[in-house]
């Protein structure tokens, strides 16, 4: 029998749409030394059931069965890696709503620290951005109940809810003494993963946000509308993948192959050679050989990482900012039958054209960039990346951990955008010594290095 399953890249908070596909039966041949393992597997199953009667059976307080295995599922999920868990019916249909690009909530994408809540990043013009929610910021209560102890999905869960009901947070931030209560009316969050403006009359600048069902198609939109726009004067495009926290694989593939012409855009390996799948470019780039600046720094992670590497790697656009998050794995999501919910489920890694793991690494960039920071913010402006996450792939060779992530919010403060400009205006100097976006890009010998 056939299994349907659908395949994601999940970001590194919460969210993401679905890709499908159908996954080939294996015929299994078990030796005895794989029958007796099977055999042990077996005892320990029963060894669980032991303990599943007895809590239902002696626990001080009836305990609900559902409940029970929910949790004996997700605490199994949860113990893999930080990307692995179950969600529950409720949670699969929220989830599949809001790949959609559109779900009622505050708009943030979130993660779990140290049984916490910690905010990737507000999402634009909802809510949360409103009302100054910002990356990095730890969410410990939730209409003041705490959050300890909660599942990642049972957190989220509690933030949404209908339009127009409110609900309070309160708020750790660094450089702040005392917790920050804040009351938020939820909206209908659209997310609107494509914005896009002219940059000093002749740069089309497009900033992604997420990678959801719609943004292929917006980014199509906007590179027609600004190209159209310009006109001849057009210098380049900047694309901007900052504290974009990824969302679906097919998007980053199908986004990555406006720009290419040919070639790898990534291979996912699973733990068997037979499940390696390559997707490639396809002709037609649809800023027709326009050079490409891609921003990138610590909040930038799966799918923004897909598209910088395939970039990178084919030489097709100059990496600009700091490194990136380092999340280089996939995940399935493996539907229960019906009202059963769905395993989200590591299943493979990913690897850029080159062959290259950013598990744990990210993508450093071809020209650092180190933004000005407040001094009231320099102690929360780094991401720890995923090689922090406890429990994360581990990869070979050097890890690391802390990438600066804050941008500034004043367009004419951003030494990124600034320095992208620059590059597309053909000015050039010691922090700019870079491959040529969409040029020939074998001459340069210089390291990159900060621009002051």
């Amino acid at each position: 029998m056939m299994r349907k399953t659908s395949v994601i890249l999940l970001s590194a908070a919460t969210g993401a749409a679905l890709t499908l596909f159908v996954t080939q039966p294996r015929a299994v041949f078990m030796g005895s030394s794989a029958r007796a393992a099977t055999a042990d597997t077996y005892r320990q199953l029963n060894l669980f059931g032991d303990v599943f009667e007895r809590v239902r059976s002696d626990y001080v307080e009836k305990p609900d069965d559902t409940k029970l295995i929910e949790s004996a599922i997700s605490g199994m999920l949860t113990g893999l890696d930080p990307h692995s868990s179950y969600m529950d019916a409720k949670s699969f249909r929220d989830m599949q709503v809001q790949t959609r690009g559109e779900f009622g909530g505050l708009g943030i994408e979130v993660t779990m620290e140290d049984g916490l809540i910690k905010v990737v990043s507000p999402i634009d013009d909802t809510p949360a951005s409103r009302a100054g929610v910002m990356a990095n910021d730890i969410i410990t209560n939730l209409d003041d109940e705490a959050v300890q102890g909660l599942t990642l999905n049972q957190a989220v869960e509690k933030m949404r809810g209908p339009v127009n009901t409110k609900i309070k947070l309160k708020i750790i931030r660094k450089g702040q003494d005392n917790p920050i209560d804040v009351t938020l009316v939820r909206d209908n969050i659209r997310v609107r993963s494509v914005r896009a403006r002219v940059e000093q009359d002749d740069i089309a600048y497009i900033r992604i946000t997420t990678f959801n069902e719609q943004t292929t198609e917006g980014l199509k939109r906007e590179v027609s509308n600004l190209t159209n726009q310009i006109g001849d004067k057009l210098k380049g495009f900047i694309i901007d993948l900052r504290n974009n926290p990824g969302g679906l694989l097919e998007e980053a593939v199908t986004v990555s192959d406006s720009f290419l012409e040919k070639g790898e855009i990534v291979s996912t390996r699973g733990r068997n050679a037979e499940e390696t799948q390559r997707r490639t470019a396809h002709a037609g780039d649809l800023t027709k050989g326009k050079p490409v600046i891609v921003l990138v720094n610590g909040g930038s992670a799966s799918a923004s990482e897909i598209v910088a590497g395939a970039l990178q790697d084919h030489k097709r656009a100059t990496i600009v900012g700091t490194r990136s998050f380092g999340k280089g794995s996939v995940q399935t999501i493996i539907p229960l039958g019906s009202g059963n919910g769905a395993l989200r489920l590591t299943t493979a890694r990913y690897y850029t054209p080159s062959g290259k793991s950013i598990q744990a690494k990210g993508i450093v960039p071809d020209i650092e960039v180190l933004q000005d920071v407040p001094d009231e913010l320099k102690s929360r402006t780094d991401t720890k990346g995923e090689a922090s996450l406890r429990g994360h792939l581990k990869n070979d060779g050097d890890e690391k951990t802390g990438s600066q992530s804050y941008v500034p919010p004043d367009a004419k403060d951003d030494k990124a955008l600034k320095l992208a400009g620059d590059l597309l205006h053909g000015i050039k100097n010691s922090a700019s010594a870079a491959p040529t976006p969409g040029g020939d890009n074998k001459a340069t010998t210089d390291k990159p290095k900060a621009a002051n």
